[in-house]
């Protein structure tokens, strides 16, 4: 199954996608992160029979916009771990994105001129809690994953490298494009190829298993933490191949379009504007 949040009408509302050119209104549910506030939030989507939104032309908000947490994984792919000259960790790197970051997946990013100078691409597998997670188990965390979608994470290199702490660097105002779907577990294959391309050139291209902490993995560190909430956020890293382990370097420029599609799941398209 495929959810999504819509703009429509003038607000948002919660949608169960059912082809690639309608889907059904979730009914008293504005969007997915007060769906997924409800325990049943699974059949709810399933029984859902509110209007058809023709898809055609669709405005797609950020899938889950009102996360709780939005924590991410730095370091978590073995090639980008490799170009970056570091050695594989014993233990995840976290930190936090906050939800203002977010965007919709097609919106335009609009990146201020101060922090434009060294602006990077990372295509991103992103996972959303379905159920309350407090010191789960590997073995049964999947259980707790609600889906998975597509995140476009714009990082800001100078403001990411002005200290220790990565923060500053990962959640300029609305510069991540999240979406366009939330796919449940069963309805998506782990694994599928993650590709992102800078202005229709390929720039990065791996599949997701090869990640170093797979998201049953990252439940189990994290939930042994802090309770991970329904709705909540884990971004999981991004591939080799970002524009700043390259010699020279690479940036995105004003007027450039960053896409993200990961096999199975989607595509995210956001266009850069400067200002």
């Amino acid at each position: 199954m495929k959810l999504a949040t819509l703009r429509h009408d003038g607000t948002t509302v919660a949608v169960r996608v059912d082809s690639d050119t309608t889907a059904t209104i979730i009914d008293g549910y504005p969007d997915l992160s007060a769906l997924l506030g409800v325990p049943d939030w699974k059949t709810i989507a399933q029984n859902a029979s509110g209007a058809t939104v023709d898809l055609d032309g669709a405005d797609y908000a950020p899938v889950v916009p009102n996360p709780g947490k939005i924590i991410c994984v730095g370091l978590n792919y073995v090639n980008h771990i490799q170009e970056m000259g570091r050695d594989l960790p014993e233990y995840p790197t976290l930190f936090a994105k906050f939800k203002e970051a977010l965007t919709g997946p097609y919106d335009d990013v609009v990146v201020p001129s101060y922090a434009a100078a060294r602006l990077d691409w990372e295509g991103e597998l992103a996972f959303v809690v379905g159920k309350p997670a407090y010191q789960v188990a590997e073995a049964e965390a999947e259980s707790y994953i609600a889906g998975y979608s597509v995140m476009n994470d714009y990082t800001m290199r100078d403001y990411q490298y002005r200290t220790l702490q990565w923060d500053q660097g990962k959640t300029f105002e609305k510069t991540s494009g999240f979406g366009p779907f939330l796919t449940t577990t069963d309805s998506y294959t782990f694994g599928g190829t993650l590709v992102t391309t800078l202005e229709g050139q390929v720039v990065q291209s791996t599949t997701t298993d090869d990640l170093v902490f797979t998201p049953a993995k990252l439940i189990e560190y994290i939930s042994h933490i802090v309770t991970l909430q329904p709705g909540d956020v884990v971004i999981t890293g991004t591939p080799g191949g970002v524009g700043h382990a390259r010699k020279p370097g690479l940036y995105i420029q004003d007027g450039q379009t960053v896409e993200v599609t990961i096999e199975g799941l989607g595509t995210v398209r956001n266009t850069t504007i400067v200002k």
